[in-house]
């Protein structure tokens, strides 16, 4: 890394703010080339962390903007490195002016994520909080932004790094009393192993408990409407939405394909499916769409159950009901078009053996209703009680790097009841430990860190 790294860190849209950001040894040099402030001597001469004013240039030394400059010192920055930020207009022909002229004093340009990396690299981030930057970045509802930012202050690490340590001292323990026999050092028990071993099992049984929430949180819930054609799935869909996204007529059969978009609901951010109506059918494109509804139903973490409640309960509408409760889903019954309608009476249809979890009625037209949906889906998918924000594993990379230390920690549990020597148990330790080094970034290999960066935009 003794290359000097340049990007523009705001979106090429015009907008109020447009930052140039640099990185490395000759970031500060670089500034010099390109800004010169309104008073005093060039940036390489003023303090750290302080915005200067001035006149950001060309590469042919013409003024191309009044804008704001500062500047960090190695080690003391984000990326470990020397930094200089430029606080423009957010113009995206005067940034890209501003960007050329930073090439030609010598920077070149950014790769994705490529500050963030450099970060990672000199130790001013663990790979937790690294991935929890473009968390944040990509965060679409409040608790996504409390889980990334709490993951960004480090409550994942503090966490990995309670068990982590106490592993750590195990094995420091056991390798003294073998490595220095004739020392005054307390002998390694049995008793006190399988005591490290319970809390470092709990304590991983918990960590991988937070997974489905975490992921939840990142990539959203898998929610299909599902119901018999023309019972208002579609209406409900784009009213959801906010916008006409699937199509809407009175004819029954319209939708013949499931329709996917990502919506907040009562804090929660959902996967809505929209899918074809369920009935049986000749139609082959028809039979299709019945299939991928099913199939939509089979993969969702939570089922909307649409009827018409402006109309009779058909044996298609038990179907849904059925269909629904057998699932092992949770799932809402909704029932639409009271606006032509009074208000629904008619729960005591629902399935034994699999009751919703709740029962709404609502007009998608004119939002009667819509506001206990909303309470009826936060109450399904609350935070979790006793956890720290900021303490859930997020993604897939995370919870197999859990797992095999937690796996790691019941072959020790396993060979210690077995009569197993301590050395035979103290291998499996170490074991879990490289493993919660991997999920912190301790030990981790190239290509995991490419493909965590490979997500990131251009800038950060």
């Amino acid at each position: 890394m003794t290359d000097t790294i340049a990007a523009i860190a705001t979106p090429m849209t015009p907008c109020a703010i447009g930052i140039l950001r640099l990185s490395g040894p000759g970031a500060v040099g670089a500034a010099d080339a390109v800004f010169t402030p309104f008073r005093g001597g060039p940036m390489s001469g003023r303090p750290e962390r302080t915005l200067v004013y001035g006149a950001l240039h060309d590469r042919e030394g013409a003024v191309i903007d009044w804008c704001l400059c500062t500047v960090s010192r190695a080690p003391r920055s984000y990326t470990g490195e020397d930094t200089a930020e430029l606080q423009c207009h957010g113009s995206p022909a005067a940034l890209a002016l501003g960007l050329e002229a930073l090439f030609a004093a010598g920077a070149r340009q950014a790769l994705p994520g490529e500050f963030t990396r450099r970060a990672f690299l000199n130790g001013k981030l663990d790979l937790t909080r690294t991935e929890a930057v473009a968390g944040l970045i990509h965060a679409e509802t409040p608790a996504a932004v409390y889980q990334a930012a709490g993951q960004l202050g480090g409550a994942l690490a503090r966490a990995v790094d309670g068990v982590y340590g106490e592993l750590a001292g195990l094995c420091a323990h056991f390798h003294a009393v073998l490595d220095y026999p004739d020392e005054d050092i307390d002998p390694f028990e049995a008793e006190e192993l399988s005591s490290a071993l319970g809390r470092a099992a709990q304590g991983l049984d918990a960590l991988a408990a937070t997974y489905r929430r975490g992921r939840l949180l990142n990539e959203g819930v898998p929610c299909a409407i599902v119901g018999r054609p023309n019972a208002g799935k579609s209406t409900l869909f784009n009213a959801l939405l906010g916008r006409e996204r699937a199509i809407v007529t009175d004819i029954p059969g319209t939708t013949r394909d499931t329709v996917e978009e990502r919506v907040s609901l009562g804090g929660v951010l959902l996967r809505l499916i929209d899918t074809a109506g369920l009935r049986e059918t000749d139609d082959a494109v028809e039979k299709l769409g019945v299939e991928r509804s099913r199939a939509a139903m089979e993969g969702a973490e939570l089922i909307l159950a649409v009827t018409d409640g402006s109309s009779d309960f058909t044996a298609e509408d038990a179907e849904v009901m059925r269909l629904a409760a057998a699932s092992g889903r949770p799932w809402i019954w909704v029932m639409s078009k009271q606006d032509l309608t009074g208000p629904c009476t008619l729960w005591s249809a629902a399935p034994e053996g699999g009751s919703p979890a709740a029962c709404v009625s609502l007009s998608a037209r004119t939002g009667y209703g819509m506001d206990r949906l909303e309470q009826a889906v936060a109450a399904l998918f609350p935070a979790p009680e006793g956890v720290e924000a900021g303490a859930l594993l997020t993604n897939a990379r995370q919870a197999e790097a859990a797992g095999r230390a937690r796996a790691a920690i019941r072959r020790g549990g396993d060979a210690l009841q077995a009569g197993m020597p301590p050395d035979a148990v103290v291998a499996d330790v170490e074991q879990a430990m490289s493993a919660l080094g991997e999920l912190t970034g301790r030990t981790v290999s190239e290509d995991v860190t490419a493909r965590i960066f490979q997500q990131f935009c251009v800038g950060k």
